[in-house]
């Protein structure tokens, strides 16, 4: 059951800033609290809220420092003086209590939205953050964030769980941790060094353009030697009846960081929609809610172990001492519907007709192939951009696949959560990719030895820490993960992450995605429907991304919209 009290610093190894009293000043009116890793924003604009988020997944910085770097001066809180967030809000207290007690639905609290900050959340919590459909997340970007800068403490960013560092494996823990960290900044320095003297700067880009493109393709390749320890920074909008359900899964997480997590954010939540979570700790409701959620994974959890491995043989831990360097990404398309065509097609004629689904299926089933070819047409349209995307029609048929990648990849990929995405346990067994560029760079021997540090400490790990043992696989080992969809939000992913600009892990994920629509599964006219996935091998994948951003920094500097 979830508890809601202050945090102590021996249970969250947390690093705090420190503001000045002006600062705090400022801060006190928009954040709810201003030493802890998590906390609401309130007080402000929605429009400034989103655009905090957003700019914080490509910053370095907390959101804190971020709002008092670059937003405070653009914004008047000379009349906000007399309010203090960090206190709570009595009166929406009151307010959304006289709503429950009025009407009394569950689905008053789906209309109070609250902007939550959590910060260095290491990548194994984000994932378990990021895994509600009806949520909003920027997580911090390691494609933009260098990872080789330390926090105030002086250490590298990576989560240290107490209850690893106060056993006799913490110090080679922390050792292993800070090896790892080297390497990824050395190699990280290398690979920029190594791209300047081979990729020149094109005519009409700046220094700045081709440096920041520079760097982004070397962040790229590098990040498979971070740990999922490596801490991140995650923005979340949900609404009071996503919060309570993410809450409840929390509270019965096996991983202590998640647990402790949880109970920070309903002690923030609380401040700002306290009566969306009453039901939360209750133990008839929340209580019971979360104890059916720990049993059922666990009991199902007992019985798959013996199904697979036999009633009196344990699953042999892992140590992976024998993965090393994989073949790339694999997609398998598992499951798919061979008359999906034709029920697309019928779905189209129903909604403009006034036949029963059944008569449309047998009246499309009937069409010449250039009647076919024309009903699609119509309902596809002239696509001028991945936005333009047809109908609920394309719903009526889908795909799952079963991927995979590097975790990195995965992070990636995972945060589609309109389908259906799950995932095995983070280990070392299915080995690790090397990026193109560092074999091309001549680092491989580098990266190879990164990931036999990593494997090693996760088999150190694994017996008395399980869960804790993902703390120390890299990115750069692969995961496998099942992804389900339909349709319509298969041509979203494909054509979002075929992207040019998208790292290359998931770029031959979604390419391979619609080859097998077309080719396996037989679907060629909705394979056709997709019409900007991007095939083009990439070189500097962000250069086209920098040269808009610095159109646009031109336009604002001149007045320009």
């Amino acid at each position: 059951m979830v508890q809601a009290h202050s945090l102590g610093r021996a249970m969250m190894p947390y690093t705090p800033e420190e503001f000045t009293p002006e600062e705090q000043a400022v801060l006190r009116r928009h954040v709810t609290n201003l030493d802890l890793p998590v906390f609401a924003l309130v007080n402000l604009p929605e429009v400034v809220k989103g655009a905090l988020f957003a700019r914080y997944s490509r910053s370095a910085k907390s959101l804190r420092r971020l709002f008092l770097d670059e937003f405070v001066g653009e914004l008047d809180v000379s009349g906000d003086s007399t309010f203090d967030a960090t206190v709570g809000l009595r009166r929406a207290e009151r307010l959304y209590e006289r709503a429950f007690v009025e009407y009394g639905d569950d689905s008053i609290a789906q209309l109070g939205g609250v902007h939550l900050a959590c910060e260095q959340a290491s990548n194994v919590l984000t994932k378990v953050l990021e895994r509600s459909r009806l949520m909003s997340y920027l997580e911090q970007s390691t494609r933009y964030v260098a990872y080789d800068q330390r926090l105030p403490s002086g250490h590298y960013r990576y989560h240290r769980p107490p209850e690893i560092l106060e056993s006799a494996l913490g110090a080679r823990y922390v050792g292993d941790m800070d090896r790892m960290f080297d390497s990824y900044g050395a190699l990280l320095q290398r690979l920029v060094s190594w791209l300047g003297a081979r990729v020149p700067r094109e005519p009409g880009d700046s220094d700045l353009v081709h440096r920041r493109a520079l760097k982004a393709k070397a962040l790229d390749a590098a990040r498979g030697l971070l740990p999922a320890a490596s801490l991140s920074n995650v923005g979340i909008y949900g609404d009071g009846q996503a919060f309570e359900a993410l809450l409840l899964r929390m509270a019965v997480h096996p991983l202590p960081e998640v647990r402790t997590y949880g109970s920070m954010m309903l002690t923030e939540l609380r401040k700002v929609i306290p009566s969306f979570l009453e039901r939360v700790d209750l133990p008839e409701r929340g209580g019971e809610w979360s104890e059916y959620l720990a049993t059922t994974r666990d009991d199902t959890a007992r019985v798959v172990e013996r199904l697979a491995f036999g009633a009196t043989t344990r699953r042999p831990p892992s140590d992976a001492r024998g993965a090393g360097h994989a073949a790339g990404p694999q997609v398998r398309l598992l499951d798919f519907d061979p008359d999906g065509e034709d029920k697309v097609l019928a779905a189209i004629f129903f909604s403009f007709s006034d036949v029963s689904e059944t008569e449309a299926l047998a009246r499309v089933r009937r069409l010449s192939a250039e009647d076919r070819r024309a009903l699609f047409g119509a309902y596809v349209g002239d696509r001028k951009n991945r936005r333009h995307r047809p109908g609920r029609a394309f719903e009526r048929t889908g795909y799952r696949f079963e991927v995979v990648t590097d975790y990195g990849a995965f992070r990636d990929l995972q945060r589609h959560r309109v389908l259906t995405i799950d995932w095995q346990p983070l280990s070392t067994e299915l080995g690790y990719d090397v990026p193109d560029l560092v074999a091309e760079a001549g680092e491989t021997d580098c990266f190879a030895e990164a990931m036999e540090r990593s494997c090693a400490l996760h088999g150190a790990l694994v017996t008395g820490f399980p869960e804790q043992a993902q703390y120390a696989v890299a990115l750069a080992f692969r995961v496998r993960y099942v992804m389900q969809m339909n349709a319509r939000e298969a041509m979203h992913v494909i054509e979002l992450r075929s992207g040019a600009q998208g790292h290359p892990a998931y770029r031959s994920v979604a390419q391979e995605m619609h080859r097998l629509i077309a080719e396996e599964a037989g679907h060629r006219e909705l394979a056709a429907a997709m019409v900007h996935v991007e095939r083009t091998p990439a070189g500097l994948e962000r250069l086209d991304a920098e040269r808009r951003a610095e159109a646009r920094r031109d336009r604002a500097a001149r007045g320009v919209r």
